[in-house]
């Protein structure tokens, strides 16, 4: 008999259900609808739990079995507190298609001890998969797949070797980041395996080979060794295989050529550099067949046109040559996809498609027999040479099926009639850039996912009827002439948006408040206006926030620190307004993944943020692995099509003195620019924990102080501008550890002393040092030491300690102290030395630097001379002595070998007899001290 459903767990369905809003933007199945609104409260028609849309019940027992919630709406964070997990009965649980706001899965998954089957797929979940997972041993079906997701602790191997009972896994883009496990190969009931873009890497244990069960393989994304997979040649139950990405090339190809009940092959974007093989003609069963992007040469084999079921046929992005009539594909009676664009081959048509790429075909205008095609999904006309006028009736080209339509990079005009909202009621992506198109922005039509109509020629302003396009998550109006005020309505579409870019228009008045009422955007690129006022504080809202570029424009505010609290921040680029005060003392954890900041042209002022270097983590920690970019995910598809799609991040920064363009960003990329500013003080030595640090730019600013010698241990720096300050002392001898170093620029400070040389500094020219009179040595004409000398090793050898080497000694180490700091003595000593105002001391062991003469030669001669002529004898003033030790924390301001040449000259043998006595004196000092010039 049916049991109706149990009180306790009716209870935890409808707690279930008010723990999420509905929000139509979570699910992009185009069939989705908000199960959960047909579940009533007990008491009322239709109160029995079993008899609501998606919940399964056991006929027996009345308890919830089943739960599939999928393509629901359903929005918002999940944790191990929902009372989800408190059906402990449940065997399926589905909730794939919906959007749980980045939670991690919960841990109490594992009290879910029953479940054979679950699916949380394309759900928003992010971090590391817990261990509990372990737990479900019955699982037969696991789908995490299109997830951020990481599996590293547990690992592939130790679910792989828990998990046995699995006969579908699919890790679809969750990221393993390791080998493929033995293990793997323990799983032998699985027929469905998906690890797609696992970044997977190295050889394939050939023991996959006992997969001998697998109907369903995909590899694709990932970078195997291609020698390796000769044993899928052992799969022969595979209906599916799916090798895209994997760097597969020659014998790869013919392993598969016994695999006859493939029904779904692709090839693509692979090294196979050959023929297409007439083999082919032999997977009589084929109905898709991917060879995109390889290096295919010669003509199609005519057994290709024997594979009676093909649907989809891609031969994009080879060397196919030939000419062909479509007519020879007209055999195909199923074909809907085809795809030749990027191949040294013509053809014309009249079959009837629904999937078209025409790409980069050379084509001058809209080909003909489109008006006869009221079936296209996808149409690709990019990077043609298709001039004038958008004819009238592509905008009713299968209006009811259209939902990609890419007319970029051609040299279109404008329209041929008024612009009207287009009839397409399915249209998902509109792709107009790098047209000439003038006039207003054209509306798209409500159903549109991603609109690009960047780089063209479109001005006035922007119609507040692009805020009818609710469920938008791409908006590009880059490199136009727009004009006026943003709409205020803008905003509001922070709820669907991921991307808005509006770069380079002409577009003034205040920035509009976004992210009030939830929020999913990841970027916002309002640079290169002339927007004013302040930034809006919604802004904090916006948690997912990865890029924010408002730079070039005329905001007038104080530096944003609250924007700190965005924990997925990475970009922020502020360059080219009105910020100004200081930057501040940070709050903990502001700014945890900021890896690229550019504050440069504004008039911030204070110290630099050294207590903000503290706390910069992304930027301690280098990671150079896999190359990746900054980018966006913004797929989308329905139950038959999906649209693979990752959206780059862009920016302009001034890299070695020279403003660049990113059309992508690597996402190792760490770079500081707070150029051109009124920063002061001096430059703290904390900058030495931004190990990470590649681009380090501070010039044009009214900094002071050395450069600080831990500069050296940004081992990856490789762009130094420390320009237009106020730096003093010598450029420190640690950064020539700097062996990735590109651009180096000290100029037009008050640097002294020789530039250091070797490895990277034998790279950098005049303009490096120009504008720093006291700088010497190589690039710079002027030299450090007088001609025909160079300067010694400043250690001392044991022959150097005895009375013949006295002259030597001298030209090596003899110094000169100058100045206000070297007035302080200690135990009343050096009395003599301060008469008149002026200090002196002979300094032993210190590497000269070059000559900066503000006094008479006479002078230096007259100290000198009564240096020599001081009691130094066996019962010299030992105080002196110490006073001498302490001039290691002076600062040395003159080097006098040129003086002491002169002066030896001048005063001839008088001296000579007086030296060797002072010198036996001070050589036992300095075999025990060395005393740097610079050093305080």
């Amino acid at each position: 008999m049916l049991r109706f459903c149990l009180d306790s767990e009716r209870s935890a369905l409808l707690r279930l259900k008010d723990s999420f809003i509905l929000n139509q933007s979570a699910s992009d199945d185009t069939l989705a609808y908000p199960k959960v609104s047909s579940w009533k409260l007990e008491g009322q028609v239709g109160g029995d739990c079993c008899s609501w849309d998606g919940v399964e019940c056991d006929n027996n027992t009345g308890h919830v079995i089943g739960l599939d919630l999928s393509s629901s709406f359903l929005y918002g964070s999940i944790n191990s507190n929902n009372s989800l997990f408190q059906l402990h009965h449940l065997r399926r649980l589905n909730l794939s298609d919906n959007n749980f706001n980045r939670s991690e899965i919960p841990s109490a998954i594992g009290n879910l001890t029953r479940l054979s089957r679950l699916d949380l797929s394309w759900s928003g979940f992010t971090g590391q998969i817990p261990y509990e997972v372990l737990q479900l041993s019955n699982l037969v079906i696991l789908d995490l797949s299109r997830n951020p997701l990481e599996l590293r602790n547990p690992s592939l191997k130790i679910l792989s070797e828990r998990l046995v009972n699995l006969k579908h896994l699919d890790l679809h883009k969750v990221n393993v980041s390791s080998t493929i496990p033995q293990s793997l190969a323990n799983l032998s009931a699985l027929t469905y395996l998906s690890l797609v873009a696992c970044e997977l890497h190295g050889k394939f244990p050939t023991s996959l080979a006992n997969l001998t069960q697998l109907t369903y393989l995909s590899l694709a994304g990932n970078e195997f060794s291609p020698d390796t997979l000769s044993w899928l040649a052992k799969l022969t139950k595979l209906t599916a295989l799916n090798l895209d990405s994997t760097n597969s090339y020659g014998d790869v190809l013919y392993s598969l050529k016994n695999l006859t009940k493939l029904t779904y092959l692709d090839l693509s974007l692979n090294q196979f550099f050959e023929r297409i093989p007439s083999w082919f003609g032999n997977l009589t069963g084929l109905i898709i067949l991917d060879l995109g992007g390889n290096k295919f040469w010669g003509s199609v084999p005519q057994s290709i046109f024997t594979l009676k079921n093909l649907v989809e046929l891609d031969l994009y992005g080879n060397h196919l040559s030939g000419t062909y009539k479509l007519e020879t594909f007209l055999n195909l009676k199923k074909l809907k996809v085809l795809q030749l664009s990027s191949n040294h081959f013509s053809l014309l048509t009249t079959t009837v498609f629904t999937l078209l790429t025409l790409a980069s075909c050379n084509l001058s205008k809209f080909p003909d027999f489109l008006l006869s095609q009221d079936e296209v999904e996808l149409l690709d006309l990019r990077d043609n040479k298709i001039h004038g006028f958008i004819p009238k009736w592509i905008w009713g080209l299968s209006a009811q099926t259209l939902h990609v339509l890419d007319l970029s990079e051609n040299f279109l005009r404008g329209f041929d009639q008024p612009i009207v909202v287009p009839q397409w009621i399915n249209l998902r992506l509109l792709d107009l850039r790098s047209n000439m198109l003038q006039g207003p922005l054209p509306i798209p039509p409500a159903s549109i996912y991603q609109y690009f109509v960047s780089n063209n020629l479109l001005k006035g302003e922007i119609s507040s009827g692009i805020c009818s396009l609710t469920s938008i998550t791409v908006l590009d109006l880059s490199n136009n002439s727009f004009s006026g005020m943003l709409p205020p309505c803008l905003g509001n579409l922070s709820t669907s948006l991921s991307v808005l870019k509006l770069q380079n228009n002409n577009c003034s008045g205040p920035i509009p408040r976004a992210c009030e009422k939830g929020n999913t955007l990841r970027m916002i690129d309002l640079s290169q206006n002339q927007l004013n006022g302040r930034i809006p504080r919604s802004l904090v809202n916006c948690n997912l926030l990865e890029l924010l570029n408002l730079g070039n424009n005329q905001i007038e505010d104080m530096f944003p620190s609250w924007l700190g609290r965005l924990q997925e921040l990475k970009i922020l680029i502020l360059r080219h307004n009105g910020f100004h005060g200081a930057i501040g003392e940070p709050k903990s954890n502001e700014f945890p993944k900021l890896q690229i900041l550019d504050l440069s042209f504004n008039k911030l002022t204070g110290c630099l943020p050294s207590r903000h270097f503290q706390i910069w983590k992304a930027m301690k920690v280098v990671d150079l692995g896999k190359l990746r970019y900054f980018e966006v995910d913004v797929s989308f598809g329905g139950r038959e099509t999906y649209w693979p799609i990752d959206f780059s991040y862009s920016m302009t920064m001034t890299k070695a003195g020279v403003e660049l363009k990113y059309e992508k960003i690597q996402d190792f990329l760490v770079a500081i620019d707070l150029s051109s500013n009124k920063f002061d003080g001096c430059i703290p030595k904390d900058i030495q924990i931004l190990q990470a640090l590649q681009f380090l730019n501070l010039s044009n600013n009214f900094l002071s102080g050395p450069i600080p010698p831990s500069l050296g241990n940004l081992s990856n720096l490789q762009t130094l501008d420390l320009s237009q300050n106020k730096l003093s002392g010598k450029i420190p001898q640690e950064l020539v550890q700097l062996t990735f170093l590109e651009f180096f620029n000290v100029s037009h400070n008050q640097l002294i002393g020789p530039i250091p040389q070797g490895k990277q500094f034998g790279t950098f020219g005049n303009s490096s040092f120009e504008g720093n009179l006291g700088l010497c040595g190589n690039p710079l004409s002027k030299k450090c030491y007088p001609e025909g000398l160079s300067p010694q090793p400043s250690s001392l050898s044991k022959k150097d300690d005895g009375e013949d080497s006295w002259l030597q000694f001298g030209w090596k180490a003899i110094m000169l102290g100058y100045g206000s700091g070297l007035e302080r003595s200690y135990g009343g000593a050096g009395r003599g030395a301060r008469e008149g105002g002026h200090a002196g001391k002979l300094l032993v062991g210190a590497r000269p630097s070059r000559a900066v003469l503000a006094y008479s030669r006479s002078f230096w001669c007259s100290r000198l001379l009564s240096f020599s002529l001081s009691p130094v004898g066996p019962q010299g003033n030992k105080a002196g002595d110490l006073n001498l030790l302490h001039c290691r924390y002076m600062e040395i301001k003159f080097v006098v070998f040129d003086v002491l040449h002169s002066c030896l000259r001048e005063i001839g043998s008088s001296i000579f007899s007086l030296l060797p006595c002072y010198l036996k004196k001070i050589i036992p000092i300095s075999s025990t001290y060395s005393l740097a010039t610079s050093e305080r």
